[in-house]
């Protein structure tokens, strides 16, 4: 659990809640159903026009790596990586076959059975490199929904305002209903810059940061692959692997 982004988006929310009462005005004033419908809803819907499904439904499933993000056993590689060389070195590389029937990450496998299967050092490492290319850039351009959210949603906040304006302007002669539009034209400003800045813009900032830890892992584990298969010195290889797990 990441309790650094429980601990801020909860911090954030109390900051402006704790700002409103202490301006003297009302909590549930800042409660506006129809201005979160008008941005947020509005805000998914061009973020999903621009976006691709596929990459829209990975961006929201992603959205779990904010509070559980995926486990950085890079030093956990590494040690199972040794393993592998030794292995290799005392018993060859057909030794690997049952390393591989135990292993769940298909990225893994597929490296194993390369080097198995006896496909050069060079080969190894351009096929595993095309995944690898094609695994980042599909999980950055899910995680761009959430960069794009951040730009649209102010925008769409002051869409909600106009409209809210436009309500007003509609029942002058009716001043109880002047109010409720006066609100959601404010809040769905608030509403706009506040998801924006407080949410969509973090959580785009993070997903990147557990990508790059991703596709750091995935390198290194090929960087391995290629000295097992080039017959790399246990010792060089631990060194090279020492670059990636400091």
């Amino acid at each position: 659990m990441d309790w650094g982004s429980l601990i801020g988006l909860a911090l954030a929310l109390t900051a402006i809640l704790a700002g409103q009462a202490l301006e003297g005005g009302s909590v549930g004033s800042l409660v506006q159903p129809a201005a979160f419908v008008i941005v947020f809803l509005g805000t998914m819907g061009a973020v999903l026009l621009q976006s691709k499904l596929d990459h829209f439904i990975l961006g929201v499933k992603m959205l779990r790596w904010i509070f559980v993000p995926p486990e950085n056993d890079k030093q956990a590689l590494s040690r199972k990586i040794s393993m592998w060389t030794m292995l290799v070195r005392k018993e060859g590389i057909l030794r690997l076959e049952s390393q591989m029937s135990s292993e769940q990450d298909p990225f893994i496998k597929k490296g194993l059975r390369l080097m198995i299967d006896g496909t050069p050092a060079e080969k190894i490492q351009e096929i595993c490199h095309i995944d690898l290319d094609h695994y980042e850039a599909n999980l950055r351009n899910a995680a761009k929904i959430w960069d794009s959210a951040g730009g649209y949603a102010p925008t769409i906040g002051i869409i909600g305002a106009v409209l809210g304006l436009i309500h007003v302007m509609e029942n002058l002669s009716d001043p109880d209903m002047l109010g409720s539009g006066i609100a959601v034209a404010f809040v769905a400003t608030i509403y706009g810059v506040g998801f924006a800045n407080l949410v969509f813009l973090p959580i785009a900032y993070k997903l990147r940061n557990h990508i790059q830890t991703e596709v750091t892992r995935r390198e290194m584990l090929v960087d391995a692959l290629v000295a097992i298969a080039n017959g790399d010195h246990p010792r060089l290889l631990a060194d090279r692997l020492a670059g990636y797990t400091s």
